[in-house]
Parts: structure tokens; sequence; C-alpha cells
């Protein structure tokens, strides 16, 4: 039963991979960040000039088929995350991340604004040994910089099935302007 739902998954993200490309017809990358509650996230990122396309959803956690009611509880493993399209051409991996250290506080266990647990950690989900490598550098340049007063807590892994959230949560801020969002873009 797991291994068809699993099939079925990733027979939706490959559909979803082909639609990317009808719309998107130049070379494009995808990555998922996590950084807090989505809807923030998302409303900076899409943006952002080279930024394609932006969905929110859940992953990194062990629930099949994730839905909201079961990650807002902290007990599916999943992170509220953003996953991101980019035209690699107008902007690189590592500005995406630049960005990505600038709209939330990454130094932050769990936790972001009033947003406290699991589902609420920083991450950078990669798709390539490429963007792993440029993400823990990207993570060091941070730390490096004592911009932040206490370490770095980002995680850095591999991306796995992300499972879109609902489509109330799509666009949410667009679709309620003075929504309640942590995010910002810090200097």
């Amino acid at each position: 039963m797991i291994l068809i739902i699993g099939l079925i998954t990733l027979a939706s993200c490959l559909s979803s991979s082909e639609k990317t490309m009808k719309k998107h017809p130049t070379k494009t990358e995808t990555t998922i960040l996590a950084g807090g509650c989505f809807w923030g996230m998302q409303d900076i990122l899409r943006k952002i000039p080279g930024i394609l396309e932006t969905e929110v959803g859940y992953t990194g956690g062990h629930t099949v088929n994730a839905r909201y009611e079961d990650v807002k509880t902290g007990k599916t493993g999943h992170a509220e995350a953003v996953k991101v399209i980019f035209d690699p051409a107008k902007i690189p991996f590592e500005e995406v991340l630049s960005y990505f250290f600038r709209m939330h506080d990454p130094t932050t266990l769990n936790r972001q604004g009033n947003d406290l647990g699991t589902q609420y950690r920083s991450a950078i989900f990669t798709f390539s040994e490429a963007q792993k490598k440029a993400a823990e550098q990207k993570k060091q340049e941070v730390e490096k910089s004592k911009k932040w007063p206490r370490p770095v807590v980002t995680e850095i892994v591999e991306a796995s099935i992300f499972y879109p959230a609902e489509s109330y949560h799509q666009d949410y801020l667009e679709k309620n302007p003075g929504g309640y969002t942590c995010h910002f873009l810090r200097d």
C-alpha cells in the first residue's frame, strides 16, 4: 500500500514537473525552503525577479499525504515550506539563499515569531549535490558574518516528497492583505 501511494505521489510530482516545463520553457531549478509560517515567505519570494513560481506545502516528515490539520500538531515531522522554481540564469541559487537568510531568523530552533514547533524550523531542502554544497557554504557565510547573535541552526537536507498545502493557504497574503506574517527582508 505504501509503495502504491509512493508511486502515485511520484507520478504526481513528475506531472507537476512537466507542467512547469510547459509554463517555463527556460531552464529552471527547484528548491524547497522552510523558515516559519509559509505565508510570509511565499509573499516575499514571489516578488523576487527570476523566481518563476512558488507553492506552499509540507515536507521533511514521515506522514503520508500531510495536511495542515496534521502538520499543525507538530507530530508529522513536516515543516511548512515553500517550493520555489527559479531561472538560474536570472537569479543564481546562492542569491535565492541570500534572500532566504534575510527573511527569517535562522538562529531560532523550531520557531519564527509567534510560531513555535518543529513545523516552523529553518531548513533548506536541496535537489542536487551542487545545491547542497552551495547551501552549506551560504550557511557558513551567514554564521561567520556575525549578523545574528546566536549560531545558525538551519538544516540542510535532501528534498523529499512535497505535499502541496490546501488551496486556502496558497497565495494567502495576496488574498488576505494585512494577514499574519513574521517575515520581512532584513538588511
